[in-house]
């Protein structure tokens, strides 16, 4: 997903700049105000950014200018939103790109649009919109949208890349590039975003067993979901 420092044409590092500095300032309006009325959160704020910078540093070669990895991102846009998702991201790729050699300055403001802004929106709309079903107040209820939620936030940010590389090389035209670039993709991609999932889902039943009450605070589970995990003990 990284796409390397110097492979975009400078006009296309500009326009995802444009889109991704508005969100990310937003972003951080909101840690702002989750921070204030929840201090508890912070612990969790810093777990999930270290999840999207440990995921993401485990890359593997890919398309020509890109690479695959998991990007960690559904755990953070499930707990705070996805706009302080894409601050974690962005912090993250900025010292990718400064200490790892993993994508880089000009290309920051097209990864963050992908894997700090698309990735975490879908995963976010995935978990609401499993969770708003009310199917059953069990807590693997809420751990099948968290797998969900991860599996679509990591291939959503494949499909975003491939549309960035698309839209910069269009050749022969841009929907046969973005098919061979999503199809080369899929291969390490779609199991990787299985893995991810699974992942993400241990990761959060123990914070949903440790800590119920801040998800709670948060909003990301029902009261009745906090219920039934205490009776299970």
């Amino acid at each position: 997903m990284h796409i390397m420092e110097g492979f975009l044409p400078w006009e296309w590092c500009l326009l995802w700049y444009l889109v991704a500095i508005p969100v990310v300032a937003y972003g951080v309006i909101r840690i702002k105000k989750i921070t204030d009325e929840n201090p508890e959160s912070k612990p969790l704020l810093a777990v999930s950014g270290a999840f999207v910078f440990i995921l993401s540093s485990l890359k593997l070669p890919s398309v020509t200018g890109s690479c695959s990895h998991p990007t960690g991102n559904g755990l953070g846009a499930v707990l705070f939103g996805p706009a302080v998702a894409s601050v974690l991201a962005a912090i993250v790729l900025v010292f990718q790109a400064l200490l790892l050699a993993h994508g880089g300055i000009t290309t920051l403001g097209a990864n963050i649009v992908s894997m700090g802004i698309v990735g975490p929106f879908a995963a976010w709309l995935v978990y609401k919109g499993v969770m708003k079903l009310n199917l059953s107040t069990s807590g693997w209820y809420a751990s099948i949208a968290i797998f969900f939620a991860a599996f679509f936030g990591d291939w959503l940010t494949y499909v975003t890349t491939a549309t960035q590389l698309a839209l910069a090389f269009p050749i022969p035209t841009m929907g046969e590039a973005f098919i061979k670039f999503i199809v080369i993709f899929a291969y390490t991609q779609v199991p990787l975003a299985i893995a991810e999932g699974f992942l993400t889902v241990f990761i959060f039943r123990y914070i949903m067993k440790l800590r119920p009450d801040i998800l709670e605070d948060l909003k990301v589970i029902f009261p009745k979901i906090r219920e039934t995990i205490k009776a299970v003990g």
